[in-house]
């Protein structure tokens, strides 16, 4: 250090290195906060007008525009699964996935009410407004469709088929009933000639039962993750985006404030997403 002490570009290069080293930390450590079970999966995310008419379908036309630059910036590919014009202008609603790593760990705290006040383009007396629109994020649970089954979890039963089938049905045992031991599902076929045919049918059903089961499961835990639904409205929301009297975007949770609200709305959106992490963790 003495060594370097009067030497100014040293100093300098000394000085690059520390804040590159800072920026690295700061990455490593924003990513250990998205450890939640869903947080590196892909997201669904919904944007839907409230309270203000005209002037909320354009406010969530606006906020689309501000995830999707985002999502650019990310890097994250954008699928449209959803597009209802207003009908005036903006949008009734839109829905995106939205696919890359951690996609639902980033985007899964900006669910809530979204508020914007401005001086109305749609107003001939260019009056100050108030509108309001909801963002709701779930993450992306893979479906399995092929349902994997242990032999030893089933209790498979034969027995003396009844009803119509003819001679052949019922002098034999084909009848098969299978108990999925850890759910307890039963399922029974006899409308076939032969005990294996049977079988593969109940194991096809029963799969079927399986996969119904594990799709309601996932149901129900994403109806927990996505909690109670806010009203559409004032004093609901999570971040207010001031164009007028003033410039501020300010996020209720944090207190986290800028007055850059124009780079904001063009997808600079990384200061309240870390921000709300922080404060989650």
């Amino acid at each position: 250090m003495l060594e370097i002490e009067n030497d100014e570009s040293s100093i300098q290069e000394l000085e690059q290195e520390t804040v590159l080293t800072t920026q690295k930390v700061e990455e490593v450590s924003l990513l250990l906060l998205l450890s939640g079970p869903y947080d590196k999966n892909d997201c669904i995310l919904e944007i839907h007008p409230g309270a203000g008419g005209t002037e909320s379908c354009d406010w969530a036309l606006m906020l689309y525009r501000m995830y999707t630059r985002w999502c650019e910036k990310k890097k994250y590919k954008v699928e449209l699964l959803d597009y209802q014009d207003g009908e005036e202008a903006g949008i009734k609603s839109v829905a995106i996935r939205v696919k890359g790593q951690n996609a639902y760990g980033y985007l899964k705290n900006e669910k809530g009410v979204h508020r914007l006040v401005r001086l109305s383009p749609f107003d001939s007396n260019n009056r100050r407004h108030t509108s309001f629109a909801s963002v709701e994020v779930t993450p992306e649970i893979e479906q399995d469709n092929t349902i994997e089954i242990d032999e030893k979890d089933l209790k498979i039963d034969v027995y003396r088929s009844t009803g119509a089938g003819g001679q052949g049905v019922n002098t034999t045992d084909s009848a098969v009933r299978i108990t999925h031991l850890p759910t307890k599902i039963v399922v029974t076929c006899q409308n076939e000639r032969s005990q294996i045919q049977n079988k593969e049918q109940a194991l096809k059903v029963l799969k079927n039962k399986l996969l119904i089961k594990k799709l309601e499961e996932q149901e129900k835990e994403l109806n927990e993750i996505k909690g109670d639904q806010m009203n559409i409205n004032f004093g609901s929301q999570i971040r207010s985006y001031i164009l007028h009297p003033y410039s501020l975007v300010k996020d209720h949770r944090t207190n986290v404030e800028t007055s850059n609200v124009g780079k904001v709305l063009d997808g600079d959106i990384d200061i309240f997403i870390e921000a709300n992490l922080k404060q989650q963790k």
